[in-house]
């Protein structure tokens, strides 16, 4: 960790109520951790879910830890989730034939859904939301409630990958990547092999519950979306966001300028802050007391 993310952590968790505690699940126990101002009354609920190519991260990554924290201090409940992860997988070479043993979807999705389902006993106007691969788990999962004829939370989705495929990336999303910014971008066939090795075998990528894009989305009601400004996976989350608006979801849709994928992992940046000032003033207006009030703007 860079000296000046721990000072930003450092700072971020002074005051909190922050405890870890276990969860029941249908495949064992998932780790959480509870972020909360304990002077006041939270003014939202958000169940927040890392990522990390669904096979690396967990609660102390920074994507987990400084969110929480961070939302935290602007008066926001965060309850994080460390989700069980799928095998590490190579980023240069296809995984093998066939269906892949292990822990593969829907383990993650299950352990999301148990938590979340937790959470929204407790509150019932609990927001759902994660980063990259938790944003795609968490829209699975709002999905995977509504098929169980449960409404579909709000969600909070910054820089996701939606598609089993990468959808066509823009003119003017490579340019915005060229140079040295390349070097670390998603592929087709890079995001291909991380969406395989997490779903498992090509039929299993094809499930709406595994990779929400390109599937019926109208059970989706409310949603801000974060995108970052120089990431070729913000192909996938402008495909998600125009077809969240062919659904009649409300959306709230924001390009961080300047910032790369993972900005949220990043906590003494300018597009973290960015980030969570957007996060947090969405929370804040919507309230989340009776799902009527401060609604967003479609744009």
């Amino acid at each position: 960790m860079k000296r000046s993310d721990r000072r930003s952590v450092t700072r971020l968790t002074a005051g909190l109520d922050i405890g870890d505690h276990l969860i029941a699940g249908r495949n064992g126990t998932i780790p959480v951790r509870r972020y909360r101002r304990a002077s006041a009354e939270p003014v939202a609920t958000l169940v927040w879910v890392h990522g990390g190519a669904f096979a690396f991260g967990g609660l102390d990554q920074l994507e987990s830890h400084a969110v929480g924290a961070a939302l935290g201090q602007r008066g926001i409940e965060v309850v994080a989730v460390d989700h069980r992860r799928v095998p590490p997988w190579n980023w240069f070479r296809d995984p093998p034939a066939g269906r892949l043993a292990g822990t593969r979807y829907p383990v993650p999705l299950h352990d999301v859904l148990d938590v979340f389902e937790v959470i929204r006993h407790e509150q019932a106007h609990a927001v759902l939301g994660g980063a990259s691969a938790g944003a795609c788990l968490s829209a699975a999962a709002a999905l995977a409630l509504a098929q169980q004829g449960t409404a579909a939370p709000p969600l909070v989705l910054a820089y996701g990958t939606f598609h089993a495929a990468l959808p066509e990336i823009a003119p003017e999303m490579r340019a915005r990547v060229r140079g040295l910014r390349g070097l670390t971008q998603f592929r087709p066939q890079t995001v291909h092999r991380m969406n395989r090795n997490y779903a498992g075998s090509e039929q299993a990528m094809r499930e709406a519950t595994a990779f929400p894009g390109g599937h019926d989305l109208r059970a989706i009601t409310d949603v801000l979306m974060i995108d970052a400004d120089r990431d070729t996976l913000r192909a996938s989350g402008a495909a998600f966001r125009r077809e969240l608006h062919s659904a009649g979801t409300r959306l709230d849709y924001h390009v961080i300028a300047e910032a790369a994928h993972g900005f949220l992992d990043r906590p003494s940046t300018t597009p973290f802050r960015r980030g969570i000032d957007a996060i947090a003033t969405w929370l804040s207006a919507e309230r989340r007391t009776d799902g009527t009030e401060g609604r967003t703007t479609p744009r």
